[in-house]
């Protein structure tokens, strides 16, 4: 019994001394350790202190040390302090939430969101942690995962105070004054417009115009020997510039409708007449080029009775002035009865109180920054107001007149080209002074946040009917992968999708020869929208797609370069410049920069590029054509080989080219000749006149009055489809 004891002592005491060993060695090892204690199956620890003989002491401490000890590292111990606490089985969820979202809701990892959607009609190959899931697909992983939910409260938004600025109310007639007219001069392309206007200013207008064909809007005010004030606004004639000559009739009082004598109402005269009508603008009729001996202008004014514009020889209200621009023959006739015409209008503005205009056209000019061609309506316009249009502000810092003078004030009814504008607005922005920068500032920010609300609704239309599209698509491909496992559908996409998912923006683009990428840049803002509305117009994607990647006013820059490069595209300039390190830089990435002062010229050349994406058609160019005149058989070996008796009606039969059979006007067979024989002996070639037997390298039988076509297959490059209208 006592003997019992001691040994029972004795092992007490091993224990304790090798605990102390254990706590020692790890403590001078790894400092702050933390301990994990973890059983071993095949030698506890008490096992091999209560019988010393299965090792020595250091082999125990060693042995304890290495299956027993768990270090924790510093990742670890984060790992755990971040880990996501459960929730107690009811999960707070709101409307398009995305999976990572709701996995953090639940407590739960997103892996546990994908089983939980296994097998409905969520597409788990598209499905990423920051995709958002409908109301429904949200209750329905909840529930999958036995808990509940309940819908969060909505933050309450603060209804944002309206800051933006607006025109002033009508003046007292007590301070309006006489003002010069505005008169927009509209018509056909090449029926005189800028040179009645270079005639009346005195000015080689027209000369500075690349073909002579207007390509933006300009604004002028021309003084009269009689002293009148008369602005005019130039406005280009061709078919692409649909847009500006609506614009200048939105700020015009008076509209002067030119119409070439000799070729009468065109196109573009019918467009301008309209524009007059929906802006209620009165019209006075100029009929140009009557110095010609073809002019007929009594047959304008009837062509014109068409379209509802009477003048007054036929009892109608519109005044017919017949001219000829170019000799300056009656152009004081016209000018008198525009200034009678704004007399019996009685066109009178506000000179006092803060100014308000309309951008008639904004470009950019490298030493002078963002311009912007205006209308003044209303106040008086002078150095350091504070203007704003759109989403930009200006602080005026100079003004000039339509040759380049500086002004210092500008009042209604003058047109002046101002400075000191942030960024370039648009054609057709109303202006408006404010009181201060600050206010500017508000202004801007107001209106940028009215257009972020309404895009964000339409995203929100937009990403909602592609959701719709994508649950069709899917139920549909669910279908055709319907006896795979989840896994292997995954497997299948992957494969199918491998190519296209390693390689570059350019590698993906050259994949698609039928692509067009494209960036246009023009001389001002009005420039590049009536290139943006032409190739709105395209319509033509199924035999090449149209990518516009940007768009923007100025000079070729290297960023425009890169962005081309990325995509494999070609650029386009309107009355810009690229300067010789950018034209060097495109060169050598293999990049096209397409420069152009005639828009015409411009949709002619992006046609000829959309041409060469286009692949090449196959054409079949008959070379002869034979008639079947009798039928026959002859055995080969085994085998009864229909033979034709023809005779060559056009051309010649080549036994190298192809053939085709045509049967009561159908094609019933395409291929090559097994044998062609003349007398007996084959040959290679039979003419017009000649009879032949031949036979087919597929069994058909022949049928009298068969015909027989032999043709060749050439290349031939496609056109596109697409019209842009001139």
């Amino acid at each position: 019994m006592n003997r019992g004891l001691i040994l029972k002592f004795e092992n007490l005491v091993q224990l304790r001394g090798a605990c102390q060993q254990l706590h020692t060695v790890s403590y001078q090892r790894v400092n702050r350790a933390q301990w994990k204690p973890v059983q071993s199956s095949a030698h506890p620890v008490w096992s091999l202190l209560l019988y010393p003989q299965f090792g020595q002491k250091d082999k125990l401490t060693n042995i304890a040390l290495s299956q027993h000890r768990h270090l924790a590292t510093k990742e670890e111990t984060k790992k755990k302090k971040a880990k996501i606490p459960l929730t107690k089985g009811e999960v707070e969820i709101r409307q398009k939430m995305t999976v990572g979202e709701l996995a953090q809701a639940m407590g739960k990892d997103v892996d546990h969101i994908y089983e939980a959607l296994l097998y409905t009609d969520v597409d788990l190959d598209s499905l990423e942690p920051d995709s958002v899931l409908y109301e429904d697909q949200i209750k329905l992983v909840v529930k999958k995962s036995g808990m509940k939910y309940k819908s969060a409260k909505l933050k309450e938004e603060k209804e944002r105070p309206n800051t933006d600025a607006v025109k002033r109310p009508p003046p007292d007639p007590a301070v309006l004054t006489p003002r010069p007219p505005v008169v927009t001069i509209l018509g056909h392309v090449d029926h005189g417009k800028t040179t009645l206007l270079d005639s009346l200013r005195k000015t080689q207008v027209a000369s500075m115009e690349a073909g002579g064909i207007t390509q933006h809007i300009g604004a002028f005010l021309v003084h009269l020997p009689s002293g009148e004030k008369i602005t005019f606004l130039d406005t280009p004639g061709h078919a692409a510039f649909s847009a500006m000559r609506a614009r200048g009739t939105h700020v015009t009082d008076i509209v002067i409708l030119v119409v070439a004598a000799e070729d009468g109402v065109m196109q573009q005269t019918i467009e301008s007449i309209q524009h007059a009508k929906n802006a209620r603008v009165p019209l006075i009729l100029a009929i140009n080029k009557c110095d010609k001996p073809e002019a007929d202008p009594e047959r304008v004014k009837k062509e014109l009775l068409a379209h509802d514009v009477v003048c007054e020889e036929l009892g109608g209200d519109v005044q017919a002035v017949n001219i000829s621009a170019l000799k300056g023959e009656n152009l004081m006739v016209l000018a008198e009865a525009t200034v009678a015409l704004a007399e019996m209008l009685e066109l009178k503005g506000d000179p006092t109180g803060l100014v308000e205009g309309t951008v008639i056209e904004s470009r950019k000019d490298k030493g002078k920054g963002p311009l912007t061609t205006a209308i003044i309506q209303r106040g008086t316009l002078r150095k350091g107001c504070v203007l704003v249009a759109g989403k930009t502000w200006a602080k005026v810092r100079f003004m000039f007149d339509e040759n380049g003078k500086a002004v210092d004030a500008a009042s209604p009814g003058i047109p002046v080209e101002i400075m000191g504008w942030k960024e370039v607005p648009s054609a057709g922005d109303e202006i408006l002074e404010v009181e201060s920068e600050q206010r500017a500032h508000e202004v801007v920010a107001w209106r940028t946040y009215v257009e972020q609300q309404e895009k964000m609704k339409k995203d929100v239309e937009v990403i909602e009917a592609k959701q719709k599209e994508h649950r069709m698509e899917y139920e549909k491909k669910l279908q055709k992968f319907a006896h795979l496992t989840w896994r292997q559908r995954k497997a299948v996409l992957y494969k199918t999708n491998k190519h296209l998912m390693f390689s570059k923006p350019k590698e993906r683009t050259e994949m698609d020869k039928n692509v067009l990428s494209v960036v246009v840049k023009g001389d001002v803002d009005g420039s590049v929208e009536a290139i943006l509305n032409i190739l709105d117009s395209y319509d033509a994607d199924e035999e090449c797609k149209l990518d516009i990647l940007h768009f923007g006013m100025g000079d070729i820059s290297e960023s425009d370069v890169s962005l081309a490069e990325a995509f494999n595209g070609v650029i386009f300039g309107f009355s810009v410049k690229a300067n010789e390190n950018i034209k060097k830089m495109a060169a050598k990435k293999g990049i096209k920069i397409k420069l152009h002062n005639i828009i015409y010229k411009l949709i002619e050349d992006l046609k000829d590029e959309l041409n060469s994406r286009l692949p090449p058609a196959v054409v079949e160019n008959t070379v002869g054509e034979a008639s079947v005149l009798d039928t026959f058989s002859v055995t080969v070996g085994k085998n009864k080989i229909p033979v034709a008796g023809c005779r060559v009606q056009k051309g010649m039969l080549d036994k190298k080219l192809q053939f085709k059979l045509i049967r009561n006007g159908d094609v019933i067979w395409k291929g090559s000749l097994s044998s062609l024989k003349h007398h007996k002996d084959d040959v290679q070639v039979i003419k017009t006149g000649m009879d032949c037997g031949l036979s087919l390298d597929k069994y058909i039988e022949f049928s009298i009055g068969d015909e027989i076509i032999c043709y060749e297959e050439n290349e031939a490059q496609q056109t596109t489809s697409w019209d842009p209208g001139f």
